[in-house]
């Protein structure tokens, strides 16, 4: 399959959950997820790309191979070792037929430019999922889904300040966003800052504890690195 989308839209996240219903469909022996990238498979000599991904391919086995900016094997050119970690791919997905699934994933147009660049990828790989960006509503119950799992709650004023940063943001186009991603080192963040304020309050209630106020939340800007 080929998994094509910006960061933070969950291709991780829905890899490991088909991982775990092809194993109770009885598809795969064990539905866990191996996740590599171009680093994992690429050797530093000849014959050493071939070993290394064929042991990932080992790994694999009964489960998921996931590649994570697959397109990246590509990207060397006739001498790059990368060609030969798609070849031995292009192998054992046919040694290894009916014992694991193979993953590329990316971004869209990325993905793309690479299962053109060799002839034998587009008919190996007929399945093509897209994940779009989340909307702001989505983003929205994400982060609402993230405090909640870590026994926080947003104030309203919280909930109001997270809701227009999405709105700005989600209105720039941009492969740099990273979605649920972005929304996860926000409240991480949130999480942080409001310990670090809650240490200078003589009285701290429950409620105190589990809230996390406005002031708590400093956004940074993913194209310059700057806080917001």
């Amino acid at each position: 399959m080929v998994f094509a989308g910006n960061p933070g839209t969950g291709k991780t996240t829905v890899a490991r959950i088909m991982g775990r219903l092809f194993h109770e469909m009885g598809v795969l022996s064990q539905g866990h997820l191996v996740e590599v990238e171009r680093a994992d498979l690429v050797g530093e000599y000849i014959g050493h790309t071939a070993q290394k991904t064929r042991e990932h391919v080992k790994r694999a086995l009964g489960g998921i191979l996931f590649i994570d900016e697959a397109y990246a094997l590509s990207r060397g050119g006739e001498k790059d070792f990368g060609k030969e970690a798609i070849d031995t791919l292009v192998k054992s997905m046919e040694d290894h037929k009916n014992e694991f699934v193979l993953i590329l994933a990316g971004y869209p147009r990325e993905m793309e430019g690479f299962i053109r660049s060799n002839p034998g990828l587009p008919s190996r790989f007929p399945i093509q999922l897209s994940f779009p960006d989340f909307s702001v509503g989505e983003l929205m119950k994400i982060a609402d889904r993230m405090v909640k799992e870590r026994q926080y709650r947003f104030s309203g004023p919280a909930r109001d300040k997270l809701r227009k940063h999405l709105d700005q943001v989600c209105r720039i186009p941009g492969e740099s966003f990273g979605n649920a991603r972005h929304v996860r080192n926000v409240v991480e963040q949130a999480i942080r800052l409001q310990a670090v304020r809650l240490l200078k309050s003589r009285y701290v209630s429950r409620e105190d504890l589990m809230t996390l106020q406005s002031d708590d939340l400093v956004f940074q800007d993913w194209r310059q690195g700057a806080f917001l």
